[in-house]
């Protein structure tokens, strides 16, 4: 029979949160676990409790329930988005910003993440307002701007460690995908590609538009061509265009994301780094 672990996570995790949590689980012990980074805990055999999350989740805690059965060893495959997910901004809204029309850009950006807009239709407006840039704009994007996401080099050497492929599925633009690639050894990536003419942007993309059912099909790809039998893939991502893939995965997570994203994963990170993803395999 499966049993399943209830764990919280967090940059701190006050000993008050861990009494008050073994309370309302019953759980007889509390195991630490984890390289400390970020702390983490193990109830062990504590039944699911959506009302237990949120208690965790309104003390400043990641939480999730895990079945014992869930192995590292296993993964196979880790499929990430870019933009606000493997680093901590808006490729787009910042090349806009070099155009004096950030506002206007990110608030397309807003509405496709909630999944107000269809993501084809918000990219194709977003882009046709960045024509005349220079590329020379996006290399000051990649340099100044562009940070990886807290705990992003140490879940990917966690997976790495275990032998698991990375592929970067993102609707952003192959100038930061394929830099990004070839900088943190990724195995896989899909993106757009802008369309550049005499050294500035078009305002159009070149080929076809990877959006939510291409990053699926993509993973659903990998996934065949991968993991295997018993092998396990793993879904990151914070908008309503990464469902899909999520929905691809054996695993997925809501970084930082929207709720109509947290919503339909199967876990969500709020207060850790992307480091917290590998707390969430035994």
């Amino acid at each position: 029979m499966t049993s399943t672990d209830f764990i919280v996570q967090a940059r701190v995790v006050a000993p008050v949160t861990l009494a008050m949590l073994a309370a309302r689980t019953r759980a007889g012990a509390i195991i630490p676990f984890g390289a400390g980074t970020p702390p983490a805990y193990r109830f062990p055999g504590t039944a699911g409790d959506d009302a237990l999350l949120a208690v965790a989740m309104e003390a400043g805690c990641d939480a999730a329930f895990v079945p014992d059965r869930r192995r590292l060893a296993d993964v196979r495959l880790v499929a990430m988005d870019m933009d606000s997910t493997l680093i901590t901004i808006e490729c787009i809204d910042e090349i806009a910003d070099m155009q004096g029309i950030k506002p206007e850009v990110a608030a397309i950006t807003e509405s496709a993440m909630r999944g107000d807009i269809e993501f084809a239709e918000s990219l194709r407006r977003r882009v046709a307002l960045l024509a005349g840039l220079p590329v020379a704009a996006l290399q000051r994007v990649y340099d100044e701007r562009l940070l990886l996401s807290e705990g992003a080099e140490r879940m990917l050497k966690g997976f790495a460690a275990i032998g698991a492929k990375t592929a970067l599925l993102s609707g952003g633009f192959t100038f930061f995908t394929d830099r990004l690639k070839a900088r943190l050894k990724l195995d896989y990536g899909i993106s757009n590609t802008l369309d550049i003419v005499d050294g500035k942007l078009t305002g159009k993309i070149a080929g076809p538009i990877v959006d939510a059912a291409v990053k699926a099909a993509t993973l659903r790809r990998l996934k065949s061509e991968v993991a295997g039998a018993g092998g396990t893939v793993v879904a990151i991502g914070d908008g309503a265009n990464d469902l899909p893939m999520f929905a691809e995965a054996d695993v997925s997570v809501a970084y930082r994301a929207k709720p109509l994203v947290r919503a339909r994963a199967t876990h969500a990170i709020d207060h850790c780094g992307l480091d917290g993803v590998l707390n969430l395999f035994r």
